[in-house]
């Protein structure tokens, strides 16, 4: 129970509240919609008012937080503050943008919800307008009234609410946030967004219109209640049933007065809407500071890497940044870890060619090109960033496991780097001992990165510190030919695939068994676990840290979010 708590109690207390708040605005205007006030409208649409007003509320909630998960900058500022006194509240921001996703879902329910209740409302408008009929209470409402004092906005027996949906503000603002809330919910499915992540990109930016349409939705203010001076003159408990002589010789009742709500969404919007331009600026700033690059390298596995300069620029380990290339698309950013250590006097990214923006790039780029190019040839780039990850709190953790996947060893990069710098200057770490897993399915992904790991085995081996590394590298798919050429060299001094002195492993990693015996070695510790890989592999990593956290030991699970 402990090992939850460490791992996942302050997520699921911000979830709960989360929730909480949600029907607490369901069930608050839910009930406001069914007081006096309303009476008259509920006559007319019954409790179909409510069941629209309620999700409304909770949307306007929702819509308010949506926007804060991706302020970059604002929750990076927000983690450096954090981090120097609770890392477990810094871990929240790390999930920013699972909760995103969440509130995102959250709002596509109660956007349903809201949808089929107006339905209702305009079909029970429409069944009152075509009453006709002075005896019934209905009728009488729907005739109530000028353009400034109405009920019914349906004014009209030769209208209809397909008419009403593209005349009125709040119809045309309706249909204009379905259809952008539609676009971005089903463009953000993974399977678009990894295969065209184009696609993603430029529909999300449909939250403007979504945002726009949403100030304005309640400026038509089709939902009306008895005014607070009719309300008083004419109680309905009182003038209802009377309603066939309001107004005449001898009648203490007149007929009410009603006017429409004022808008009130902009008021919950309109500050994550500040911060969000704030951000947008801040990335505009930025994207006009100069970047200047200083080596192209383009690695066998079709890993192409670049080292770049920018004035200013200060990063921690496992930061990433946002890349644009003008010449490639002039709005794409896209995110890369960093793989330059802070103490390097340059920053850089690996990036796999493996879609049309990389390959572009690749190609801009001419890393074709055994020949050394000269740097005004070279395209020009923006970066934005750099930006906090759970990777930054690896050296508050005195044991670390390190997970990597394929290409998404590149923040561990930066760590390995670091951590071998603070060592040779004698700097004191917190961090006594690293566990690193790399997990690769073909031989040509270990070819970048086992440059560097060689370069740390001979340094440790010559300084006499081969103690604070124990890595293992898996390779999870070979060929029967390469299998053969394996089993012979299996005896040499040197890895067949990495020319380490470490083996290379074939198939995955028993997690139990390295759990268990990370566990035994280091009692009394808390060990951070560092993912940066597939969702498949991180429930499993996060089940091992659950099941494994004794009193005396924890795993705590962090995982890299972009």
């Amino acid at each position: 129970m402990g090992s939850f708590v460490a791992n996942e109690g302050l997520s699921i207390f911000v979830i709960l509240v989360w929730l909480g708040i949600n029907a607490f605005l369901f069930v608050h205007f839910y009930m406001a919609f069914l007081v006096e006030k309303w009476f008259y409208t509920r006559v007319l649409l019954g409790h179909a008012l409510p069941w629209a007003r309620a999700p409304a509320a909770c949307l306007n909630f929702n819509c308010l937080l949506i926007l804060l998960p991706v302020c970059r900058n604002l929750l990076s500022f927000l983690r450096g503050s954090i981090q120097c006194c609770s890392r477990t509240a810094a871990r929240q921001l790390d999930r920013s943008i699972t909760f995103h996703k969440l509130v995102a879902y959250m709002i596509a329910f109660h956007t349903v919800v809201h949808i089929v209740a107006h339905l209702f409302n305009f079909e029970y408008f429409m069944d009152a307008q075509l009453i006709g009929d002075s005896r019934q209470l209905a009728s009488v409402l729907s005739a109530i009234g000028d353009n400034a004092s109405f009920l019914n906005p349906i004014r009209s027996n030769d209208t209809n609410p397909t008419v009403v949906m593209f005349t009125t503000v709040a119809g045309l603002t309706g249909v204009a946030i379905t259809l952008a809330l539609v676009l971005i919910i089903t463009s953000s499915m993974e399977v678009i967004r990894r295969s065209y992540f184009e696609v993603f990109w430029y529909t999300h930016h449909l939250f403007v219109v979504f945002f726009v349409g949403l100030v304005f939705h309640g400026f038509g203010r089709i939902v009306r209640g008895q005014t607070a001076g009719s309300l008083q003159a004419d109680p309905p408990e009182a003038c209802a049933q009377q309603f066939e002589v309001w107004g005449r010789d001898g009648s203490n009742c007149t007929a009410p007065v009603f006017a429409g709500n004022p808008p009130m969404t902009w008021k919950w919007v309109v500050g994550p809407m500040i911060l969000y331009v704030c951000e947008r600026l801040v990335r505009f700033y930025r994207s006009h500071q100069k970047v200047v690059i200083t080596k192209v390298v383009m690695h066998p596995s079709k890993t192409l890497e670049l080292q770049m300069k920018r004035k200013g620029f200060h990063m921690e380990v496992g930061q990433y940044v946002f890349i644009q290339c003008p010449s490639v698309s002039a709005l794409e950013w896209h995110p890369f870890t960093l793989t330059s250590a802070p103490e390097e006097d340059y920053f850089s990214a690996h990036i796999r060619i493996a879609g049309d923006w990389t390959q572009a790039l690749y190609e801009a780029c001419m890393g074709d090109n055994t020949e050394p190019q000269e740097a005004w040839k070279l395209p020009k780039l923006a970066i934005d960033g750099p930006f906090g990850t759970a990777s930054e709190d690896v050296f508050r953790y005195e044991v670390v496991m390190l997970v990597g996947a394929g290409i998404g060893v590149t923040p561990f990069a930066s760590i390995l780097k670091s951590v071998w710098y603070k060592r040779i200057q004698n700097q004191d770490v917190f961090t006594k001992k690293i566990y690193f897993y790399w997990l690769c399915p073909e031989t040509q992904a270990f070819e970048w990165f086992a440059d560097l790991l060689q370069s740390l085995e001979a340094q440790m081996s010559e300084n006499g510190v081969t103690d604070f590394l124990s890595y293992n590298i898996y390779l999870t798919r070979w060929k029967e030919a390469e299998a053969a050429h394996f089993w012979v060299h299996h005896e040499a001094e040197s890895d067949p695939i990495t020319g380490l002195k470490q083996k290379t492993l074939y198939g995955k990693p028993n997690w139990d068994h390295e759990f268990c015996s990370i566990a035994a070695q280091h009692p009394g510790t808390k060990v951070g676990v560092f993912l940066c890989g597939p969702p498949q592999l991180g429930t499993a990593l996060e089940k091992q840290s659950l099941s494994h956290s004794e009193d005396d030991v924890k795993f705590i699970f962090n995982k890299e979010n972009f």
